[in-house]
């Protein structure tokens, strides 16, 4: 017998995004049209490029390895060690649970002559951590593959042109990105001490220099009520599920209320133990999203104003437990930087787009703000799937283990050693950079952001 139609959820419309990949399809066509040639490679950007080759079983191997054996959060102990061991063949000295995080890692190159006051360090960071139950989804190996295949061609390369820039290149093993802020941590161990700049990059359905990335806290809420029997005294009972439930509507009601961009995302984890007993427990989990920090707190208010509501309505007791996880600011593009990097995949036959092509509503979270926030970066994506391929899905874990997987982490990787060449050998490149980053508000952490907010 067949199935009856109300065993199954109805199909979402593709409407809209089919109406914006039109959109986009002539918005695109019209920035390839007006896209500058190419800029001629330099010497050391060909070898860095015939370094990345020569790489090329190492990085392939990295993308299938991690792919098949996918960890979570704070798990990733055979992907690191993968990932160090392959550094370590090298030659490299590799710091294993760096900056006290058991599966962060750090190695790094300096020049001869380096001199920490005087000359410039860049970081390059690699994530490998996959979600629960779908595993690489997100493309993390391709990350992982990446940043340690731009490490390694550089350090290559630079050992080998006859004027070696002065300079430090840091190769950092970033794991927990997914639901936490493993980053942050790693920060708060001392990670950036005398970074520069860093740069990484992530898996997309579009090549694009600077995407916006939200900045996310998330937010635990427990409700108290008073049981009671649900049928012969149900006025004796103060009920913890209304609470949740009002305070559920409450965030719906909110939404019509947030900028575009906002996002609001929550579950009721706990309801109560029987139909029987008014619910003397009740518990939500939810995340707030913005792509500025100041939006950010303020949503994070409105949803305080809503549990306070919720209670009151309710007569439960109630508390809001922020930052569990301390929070990921959204990423702060360093446009001086993506513009750079956007020469170097020129070359490599893509176009990432500039910010404003995409919508900015296609947009998730990353601990990569946190680093934003502290000194210049970049966080660029490169084309992994088909456009109508979103990130979290099994559709683009599959994409992450294909040929074209294997062929951005190679690309990703040349991008990234080039632009961190360039910043140790053109002084003024880091210069710009570091201006644009003092007039967008210059180094903020988390802590200073949310000074008389809600603290972690």
């Amino acid at each position: 017998m067949a199935d009856s139609p109300e065993e199954h959820p109805t199909v979402p419309s593709t409407a809209y995004l089919d109406a914006m990949h039109r959109q986009l399809e002539g918005d695109i066509e019209r920035v390839i049209e007006a896209a500058v040639a190419p800029t001629a490679p330099t010497a050391a950007w060909d070898l860095i490029e015939k370094c990345v080759e020569d790489l090329t079983d190492t990085l392939n191997h990295i993308v299938a390895d991690l792919h098949a054996h996918p960890e979570t959060a704070f798990e990733e102990y055979r992907s690191s060690a993968l990932l160090a061991d392959i550094i370590e063949e090298r030659g490299f000295t590799v710091t294993r649970g760096a900056y006290g995080v058991g599966t962060a890692f750090e190695a790094s190159w300096q020049s001869p002559d380096f001199d920490e006051s005087k000359h410039p360090t860049v970081a390059i960071l690699a994530e490998y951590d996959a979600l629960p139950g779908i595993g690489h989804a997100c493309g993390h190996n391709i990350i992982a593959a990446a940043g340690v295949g731009a490490f390694l061609a550089l350090t290559a390369a630079l050992q080998r042109i006859e004027t070696v820039p002065a300079g430090r290149i840091v190769v950092l093993g970033t794991p927990a990105e997914e639901g936490h802020t493993g980053k942050e941590y790693m920060i708060r161990g001392g990670a950036l001490d005398g970074v520069d700049c860093a740069m990484m990059v992530h898996g997309f359905g579009y090549d694009i220099a600077s995407h916006v990335w939200l900045g996310r806290r998330s937010a635990t809420i427990t409700f108290e009520g008073v049981p009671a029997h649900a049928s012969a005294s149900p006025f004796m009972g103060r009920n913890a599920l209304d609470a949740a439930t009002l305070a559920y509507q409450g965030l719906g009601l909110l939404r019509q209320q947030m900028p575009p961009g906002d996002r609001l995302h929550a579950i009721i984890e706990d309801g109560g133990d029987s139909p029987n007993v008014i619910p003397r427990h009740a518990s939500l989990n939810l995340y707030v999203r913005s792509g500025e920090v100041e939006t950010l707190l303020d949503l994070s208010r409105r949803v305080d104003d809503i549990m306070q509501g919720a209670a009151l309505m309710s007569g439960c007791g109630y508390r809001v437990e922020w930052d569990l996880n301390p929070m990921s600011l959204p990423v702060r593009n360093n446009e001086v930087l993506a513009q750079r990097w956007a020469r170097t995949q020129s070359l490599r036959g893509r176009v990432a787009l500039p910010a404003g092509v995409v919508p900015e509503t296609l947009a998730a979270s990353t601990d990569f703000g946190n680093i934003s926030h502290l000194v210049p970066g970049i966080h660029p994506v490169i084309k992994v799937s088909p456009d109508d391929v979103v990130l979290h899905t099994e559709a683009f874990r599959e994409w992450s283990i294909s040929d074209n997987a294997r062929t951005a982490a190679a690309d990703a990787a040349v991008g990234l050693a080039q632009t961190a060449f360039d910043v140790l050998a053109d002084p003024e490149l880091l210069d710009a950079a570091r201006a644009e980053f003092a007039a967008a508000g210059g180094a903020k952490s988390v802590e200073q952001l949310l000074s008389g907010e809600h603290q972690i």
